[in-house]
Formats: structure tokens, sequence, C-alpha cells
């Protein structure tokens, strides 16, 4: 019973946010080169507080608590993926050590300033891209810099604060390839927990049949789907959008694709190969 009006007395200090709609709007993404033409789509939600993160995630673990006294006495214990976290030894605020431990009404081990108190906290980061097609063709880059250099991936990177996903991919599209790409739309979301990395693929075309390797690849070339070099692919996540593109192809059409990358444990991770797939197909 106190575990039920502990849930709803978190439950009270929670607001649900309003949504309000937003369309589409021009924007230009500022780079070393003449920047290319992009999009803008976001619905825009208020950011929730640190004292709702903090309600929320207290209401996760009252609930976990109850289910688990009604299933069996055993103690509860929290479901985390094993992705690889950093050790912050100092604070990032006041340059302070830090010590390890878990925030009252969090799960997680955190590194808390033992000066100044605050916590830092560990997110994942948001990789973007694009699937560029052309005369049944797709533009691939062959990376100048590590990790994998001189492996062959699709233009992508990671997002930049102050841009949408799609800026991002066609940013560093243009960055990579020297190519001004028009998105055509969602194409496939793609976690990996191990590492902390969600990469967010988009179906795009070129304005111009124009590019070139900017400072991070060494070539550029266009592949036809039999020739796409399968053993020289920079990621597993590259190698996946690629088998998912291959195969709407084979079906006719395009499709949104959600899947969770699980890299084999003990698994090297140059060897983009040794991985499983959780797949889901949104039509």
């Amino acid at each position: 019973m106190s575990v039920m009006l502990k849930a709803i007395q978190a439950l009270a200090c929670w607001r649900r946010p309003c949504a309000t709609a937003s369309g589409f709007s021009a924007a230009s993404v500022p780079v070393t080169r003449s920047p290319p033409r992009c999009f803008t789509a976001s619905a825009q939600f208020p950011a929730p507080s640190v004292r709702t993160r903090r309600c929320l995630r207290a209401i996760r673990v009252y609930a976990t608590r109850s289910e688990s006294n009604s299933e069996s006495s055993t103690p509860p214990v929290s479901v985390q993926s094993p992705g690889i976290v950093k050790k912050i030894k100092f604070c990032q605020w006041c340059g302070g050590p830090t010590k390890h431990e878990i925030p009252d009404g969090e799960e997680r081990m955190r590194a808390i300033c033992t000066l100044c108190g605050k916590i830092a906290y560990q997110n994942p980061k948001m990789v973007v891209g694009c699937v560029i097609e052309h005369d049944n063709k797709v533009l691939l880059c062959k990376r100048n810099i590590e990790p994998s250099y001189g492996l062959w991936t699709l233009p992508a990177g990671y997002m930049e604060i102050g841009e949408s996903a799609a800026e991002g991919a066609i940013r560093e599209t243009w960055e990579e390839s020297g190519a001004d790409v028009e998105v055509l739309s969602p194409f496939a979301q793609l976690d990996i927990p191990l590492i902390g990395q969600t990469y967010i693929m988009f179906l795009a075309k070129m304005r111009k049949p124009h590019f070139s390797p900017g400072p991070e690849s060494s070539d550029c070339r266009l592949f036809a789907l039999d020739d796409i070099p399968f053993d020289s692919l920079s990621f597993s996540s590259i190698l996946v959008t690629l088998k998912l593109y291959i195969e709407d192809v084979k079906v006719g059409r395009p499709r949104f694709h959600y899947g969770t990358i699980n890299k084999i444990p003990g698994s090297s991770p140059s060897d983009i190969h040794a991985y499983t797939l959780d797949h889901h197909l949104q039509s």
C-alpha cells in the first residue's frame, strides 16, 4: 500500500506537456563549403524538467518493486543494457573529483561531483546520414579517418546542436561527399545500445549529379547494388542499412525500418558481421 502511495505522490509532481505542431520551414546549414538547401520538420514539446525526470524514474522504480513483490519474494533488480560507460573522474563544471554512486530516486551509477554536487549524465549519441539513390546506384565514401580508415561507408555523422536530423544528414553528406542532396523520406532508425548510438538514415537524391570527396573521405563512388563492397564496409550499422535498402529494392517500394543492433559479446569491435538484429518493419 505504501508503495502505491509513493507512486501516486510521484505522479502528482508530473505535468503533462502540451504538444504544438509546426510544419516544414526552409533553412540552411553553415558549413565550410557553400551550404546545401535543406528542410526542418519538427514537433515541439516542452523539455521535461529535472524534477519531472526524477519523478518519472521514481514511478518506474516503484512499479518494478510492486510487480516483483506481487510475484515473488526475490529482491527487485534493475534491468540495464550492458552499454559501455566512460568513468568520469573529474567534474566538467568545476573540475572537482567525482564519486560514483546511485543518486536518490535513480537506478544507475552516476558520476557525482564531491565539491559542487552536480551529476554528470552520459547519454546516447545521434548519428544521421543518407542513402543516396542515383541511376539505380548508391553513393559510398571511403573513410579517410579512423576508426575504419580506408573502408566504405554511407555519408553520415553526429548531429550538431541546433539542427534537425534531416539537416544534419544533409550537412554530413555535403561535408563527406560534396553532394547537394534532397531528403526524400526517413528510411531507418537503428539503435546500438552497447556503444550508446542511434542511427537515423534518410533516403535522398542528388540535386545535381556531382560529388567529390571531402576532408574525411579519400574517395566517393556510385556502386551498383551487386557491386557494393560488403567485405570492406566500415560499421555494422552501414551493413544493416544497405541490406535493408536492397531488400526494399527487391520488394519494389521503400519502407521504414526500426531495429536494434546487438553486438555479439566478446567479438572484436572491427568485426561488423558479429551482430544480431531485432528488426521491426513499418510499412
